[in-house]
């Protein structure tokens, strides 16, 4: 099978079932006969830019970025990985430095990924402050922004 055939059945996967992590994802694959260790599916998922939102049946689900409210341009995932110099979070605040006049546009980055977790965004010149609903939904924010 192809990478790119793999590619295919992953997103097949997580948009037929509710995964919440790599380990699931990974039982899947062997399950449908495709032998691949969590370190392959962690690679696959930057690959894909697959992120974790809220689920329905579970607290968290992969999805892949952009399939929230339509697709990202990928030019916009790669400003944003161009201009983040560092992500953390205090409480439900999520602060994003970035290069010196940029904080604009990694705002307009994030609320070009609709995440569900933002309540919105204030841009500085180099700093971004992103708030979330909870403290959880911070931590969801962090590692989806550092998976793309």
């Amino acid at each position: 099978m192809t990478k790119k055939e793999r590619l295919i059945k992953i997103e097949r996967i997580i948009t037929e079932n509710e995964v919440s992590t790599q380990e699931e994802l990974t039982d899947l694959l062997n399950n449908e006969g495709l032998s691949v260790s969590q370190a392959s599916v962690s690679r696959y998922i930057k690959e894909l830019n697959l992120i974790k939102t809220e689920g329905v049946s579970k607290k968290f689900r992969y999805v892949k970025a952009g399939k929230l409210n339509g697709e990202i341009p990928q030019k916009i995932v790669d400003l944003f990985k161009q201009i983040t110099v560092s992500v953390v979070s205090a409480g439900n605040l999520v602060v994003i430095k970035t290069l010196a006049g940029n904080g604009s546009s990694a705002g307009m980055a994030v609320d070009a990924m609709h995440f569900p977790q933002v309540l919105g965004c204030v841009a500085g010149d180099d700093t971004l402050l992103v708030v979330t609903k909870t403290e959880s939904d911070a931590d969801v924010l962090i590692k989806s922004l550092r998976m793309i």
